[in-house]
């Protein structure tokens, strides 16, 4: 399966048609072994996501964006990290259920949707799966989501942009807007509103993720607006303040500097304004804490959010 995914790469919005099955490196520089940078249990995602015991997160390297100030760069853009086998990113799926966590969380899964099915059919097959949140930045083809849909029970997905000219500027995806709001409706007709068990854990449903970018605030009350007219306002959101300039954002004029407390507030006035009553509204609190910022976490295993 995993040829007949790689041969002519078309994982993402790109379409770059990499043969990345016979060595090449597509636009998002993954090849064909699954790179991972770090995986362990994650207590810093929305509370049903990490509940008690964590969130089983595997942050896998290279990334379908250019985030001007991604916070994961040495991996997501450096290429750091570590190829493994399918039987190596299996195993890594059994320790982190054996470790009690509540879900296997996928970081941008994107470029490796078919290794990670090969890793985990088998723990599917005889059921041994845990839920699948399917974290990503909301650059995906529903074509492809539908291929993979087995890995797919909640979907963590950003809403970033709501122009292309932004969404060039930041992410070098001028495509995004378009991509993202198909994305996001193709996660809603699919799994619809989050449910969670007896315990307050996300079991399957949809949280979209809106961070308010300096200077761009606008665009992200234009997401909202888009939610409520297209997806209804039942859907949860998480609203986040954590913005922080990092990489290449702390050298461009209009990225690098934090949100300010009034263009938050603007924000988080129209999610209540237009209604949205289920989800997260993260306080203004200026620093994102160390152990959540991804540019200065170690590589292998280890808990995240600690």
């Amino acid at each position: 399966m995993s040829e007949k995914f790689l041969s002519a790469c078309e994982l993402c919005p790109r379409r770059c048609g990499t043969d990345r099955a016979a060595g090449q490196t597509g636009y998002c520089g993954a090849g064909a072994a699954p790179r991972v940078f770090r995986y362990g249990p994650h207590f810093g995602e929305e509370p049903p996501v990490s509940g008690t015991r964590g969130s089983g997160t595997v942050f896998f390297s290279h990334c379908t964006m250019r985030c001007v100030y991604c916070q994961n760069h040495p991996w997501s853009q450096g290429g750091l990290g570590e190829d493994l086998t399918a039987e190596g990113l299996r195993e890594i799926f059994r320790g982190l259920a054996k470790k009690g966590c509540h879900n296997w969380n996928l970081v941008s899964p994107t470029p490796w949707l078919p290794q990670i099915k090969e890793a985990a059919g088998p723990l599917i097959q005889v059921g041994n799966a845990l839920p699948f949140v399917y974290n990503t930045s909301g650059f995906e083809s529903p074509k492809v989501l539908d291929a993979f849909a087995d890995l797919i029970d909640v979907a963590l997905v950003d809403l970033r942009y709501a122009s292309p000219e932004t969404a060039a500027e930041g992410s070098g995806a001028r495509d995004y807007v378009e991509a993202s709001r198909q994305t996001l409706t193709w996660f809603w007709n699919r799994l619809g509103a989050l449910q969670t068990d007896a315990e307050g854990i996300a079991v399957r449903g949809v949280i979209c993720r809106i961070l308010a970018l300096p200077g761009r605030v606008d665009e992200a009350v234009a997401n909202l607006a888009w939610l409520a007219a297209e997806i209804g306002t039942g859907v949860h959101v998480s609203v986040m303040a954590q913005y922080t300039p990092v990489h290449r954002a702390l050298e461009m004029d209009g990225w690098r500097r934090r949100i300010r407390a009034d263009e938050y507030a603007r924000l988080t006035g129209a999610a209540e304004e237009l209604g949205f009553e289920n989800g997260w509204i993260q306080d203004f609190e200026g620093d994102a804490p160390d152990g959540l910022l991804g540019q200065t976490m170690q590589a292998g295993e280890g808990a995240v959010g600690v």
